[in-house]
């Protein structure tokens, strides 16, 4: 008698027959088991008959997959891949338009599954498709079967991209180009273009000929909200394969046709909510149109350079010669040169006489130089200001404008991640980038100024940049985290945020410190950690039963497929299935994929889970490695792979499933909480003590008395 871990109790149902009720044996070839069934049901020909599962996406079962069958799967027999391939491969050939169409939405659906895909395009399937979709007689629902079948089958990898004829691109890109072309199928055939960009050079080149960034813009402004995420994935997909060059004179143009403001006014403030996937989109748009800095804040300048050299000239000039009453050119050469010596050192270069040298480094390169001309060319009275209030301090208490920006151009660069690839999963974006041309060079005239601002209320002489500075990247920083909408909302914050203001929020965060470093409070601390701990642990149980929405990431590109996980109330099963967009909290009757906490073995995090070590290991997965976690089950090791949609959500999976495993919690959101909560649990059972403190040491024990005759006598008292 096998183990039991070979055997499975699952049900198998048939249309118009009995169920039957079966042990299946895991170590039995499937083609035997078949013919058990088929014979209990008196079917001839147990080859043409399959087994897959009867809910979810019924997959078909095989000798590949059968290990995932649970204890209590409900299968359904059904016609075999290689039969249903055939079948429909002649069905959609019909002249009959009821049994083409028919034929067309059962692909549709099939296609999702390996086995038949596998099947049916070794049947030369997907040439059949090709014709549907070139000879272009068919239109509305059967086109849109025909591409939704295309894309399925596309998607498992099997055929590559750069097999596809200039007649069905031609073709797809044609359903995009026509505004007469029904909603859902400009859907799918902007999808196929999004699939079809990355694969390579030739076919990027081809889409982006003939979908102009006109005909996209226009799609982005319709009225259907999934026609507008296609669009945006497309655009996406063009700007991220595209050369420096290109991705440059795209961005231009965009930049012309004020999608910013498009994207500011319809999409982040239309009245339906961000989804997931759009905010990804913006957020890779606004890394892509940031990133356009890189070059010129990895650029040296270049001393011999006349055009660096007019613009370095433009800062002086600006600042100096319009108050001028002689003008320097009047003054000999030795003369003009002291005077201009003396004025870069007002403008606060380091080294005054070759002011170039403090653009030698890089980062920040050239694009220091570039925001302090546009600062002085659009609003020259701030600049003036700046530079003209410093020159009438002492030297020692003069705030620096070169140095100051130089400075804060590189904590810009730093605090938005300039020069850094995109990130597969994120969806931070600023909503006040998309609100603002110029976003970064307005971003910092707004800071320059707050560094001067900063300055003197610190009344910092030069010994302190590097203090002020650090304080400028504070006030940065945490006004950025509110996430403001507007520049000038983001202004009005980060000027209140002064530094009056800063050194209290650092001293609330110092004195909380300090007063929970009192060793009776360390005492306090280790006897309510078991219970907060505890009350943590119960939190992420209720947030593994909440459940989550995860996304399917491949290597090629981000996926639209989502699925969602959750467990069972009593903490005994973890329920698992796919979902569509838009499904927020699918009931868990609806998920029919299952993994009993009893067989689950392990938790792999990052570097150690199956499905990182199949992506390749560029930087751009860095992001996927840090929120990618996986559960292994059974005795085989079999796994569930999850890429989690935020750090948080990844901390709270991996702390509930450790929960579940018996281990300790050990993700950084776990030290978090625990902080937060004793900190609150503290300050309320030591409200009494306030501002009376607390000793290192507890009081002495005094001595016992030399005697205790000072009781009281109560049998005394009772006579």
């Amino acid at each position: 008698m096998p183990p039991p871990k070979d055997v499975v109790k699952i049900a198998i149902q048939m249309v118009g027959a009995i169920p039957q009720l079966i042990e299946l044996q895991q170590t039995k070839p499937l083609a035997s088991v078949l013919k058990d069934v088929c014979d209990a049901w008196s079917l001839p020909n147990a080859e043409r008959y399959a087994l897959q599962y009867a809910d979810g996406r019924q997959t078909y079962i095989t000798e590949s997959n059968r290990r995932d069958i649970k204890n209590g799967s409900i299968l359904r027999l059904t016609t075999s891949p290689d039969q249903e391939a055939e079948q429909l491969y002649i069905g959609i050939q019909s002249k009959n338009v009821d049994v083409k169409t028919d034929s067309l939405k059962k692909l549709a659906s099939l296609s999702q599954d390996i086995t038949f895909a596998q099947e049916f395009i070794s049947r030369n399937g997907l040439k059949q498709i090709y014709s549907i979709v070139e000879e272009g007689n068919d239109t509305g629902e059967m086109l849109a079967y025909t591409l939704k079948a295309f894309t399925e089958l596309m998607e498992h990898d099997f055929v590559s991209w750069e097999n596809l004829s200039t007649v069905f691109i031609k073709k797809i890109v044609s359903y995009v180009n026509v505004n007469t072309v029904d909603a859902s199928i400009q859907q799918l055939s902007l999808s196929i273009l999004e699939n079809m960009v990355p694969t390579s050079r030739l076919l990027f080149e081809m889409v982006k000929k003939e979908v102009t960034l006109d005909r996209l813009l226009t799609h982005l402004q319709a009225t259907n909200a999934q026609l507008q995420l296609k669009a945006m994935a497309l655009l996406i997909a063009l700007l991220l394969s595209a050369a420096d060059t290109e991705r440059r004179d795209m961005m231009d143009y965009l930049r012309e046709k004020n999608i910013r403001q498009f994207i500011h006014k319809n999409i982040i403030h239309s009245s339906e909510p961000l989804g997931d996937e759009m905010a990804h989109y913006l957020y890779v748009l606004q890394s892509v149109s940031l990133n356009l800095c890189e070059h010129r804040m990895k650029m040296s300048m270049d001393p011999y350079s006349q055009e660096q050299r007019d613009l370095l000239q433009s800062l002086r000039q600006t600042a100096f010669e319009s108050e001028s009453e002689v003008p320097s050119a009047s003054f000999s050469t030795e003369r003009r040169r002291s005077l201009c010596a003396k004025e870069f050192r007002k403008l606060g270069f380091m080294n005054n006489s070759n002011p170039a040298e403090d653009l030698r480094r890089a980062p920040p390169g050239l694009l220091a130089l570039d925001n302090m001309v546009y600062f002085s060319r659009n609003t020259p009275n701030a600049y003036s200001r700046f530079v003209l209030e410093n020159s009438s301090r002492e030297d020692k208490h003069e705030c620096p404008f070169a140095r100051s920006s130089i400075q804060l151009t590189l904590i810009l660069c730093e605090i938005l991640h300039i020069g850094e690839p995109c990130s597969e999963t994120a969806q931070a974006f600023y909503p006040m980038f998309f609100g603002q041309d110029h976003f970064f060079e307005e971003l910092f005239c707004i800071c320059i100024q707050l560094v001067n601002k900063t300055w003197k209320e610190m009344r910092a002489t030069q010994e302190d940049f590097d203090k002020v500075m650090q304080v400028v990247r504070e006030q940065i920083t945490r006004t950025l985290n509110l996430k403001p909408t507007s520049l000038e909302l983001f202004k009005t914050r980060v000027n209140a945020l002064n530094y009056s203001e800063i050194l209290k929020l650092r001293q609330t965060e110092r004195l909380h410190q300090e007063e929970t470093l009192a060793v009776p409070v360390l005492e306090l601390r280790e006897k309510l950690k078991p219970e907060l701990l505890e009350l943590i642990r119960q939190q992420r149980l209720l947030h593994l039963c909440e459940g989550t929405l995860f996304r399917k990431i491949s290597s090629r590109r981000r996926q639209d497929k989502l699925w969602y996980c959750r467990l069972s109330p009593n903490h005994k099963v973890l329920h698992y299935g796919d979902v569509e967009e838009g499904v927020q909290s699918p009931p868990i009757e609806s998920l029919t994929e299952k993994i009993p906490v009893a067989d689950m073995k392990m938790l792999l995090v990052g570097k150690e889970c199956p499905h990182t070590k199949e992506k390749s290991s560029g930087k751009q997965n860095k992001d996927v490695l840090e929120l990618a976690f996986s559960i292994v089950h059974d005795v085989e090791e079999y796994c569930l792979n999850f890429v989690a949609p935020t750090r948080y959500e990844f901390c709270l999976w991996t702390d509930g499933l450790n929960v579940l495993l018996g281990k300790e919690m050990t993700s950084e959101r776990t030290q978090t909480d625990l902080d937060v909560l004793l900190s609150m649990e503290l300050k309320l059972r030591l409200l009494d003590l306030e501002n009376i403190s607390i000793p290192d040491d507890p009081p002495p024990i005094p001595k016992p008395p030399s005697n205790l005759n000072f009781c009281y006598d109560f049998s005394q008292a009772e006579q």
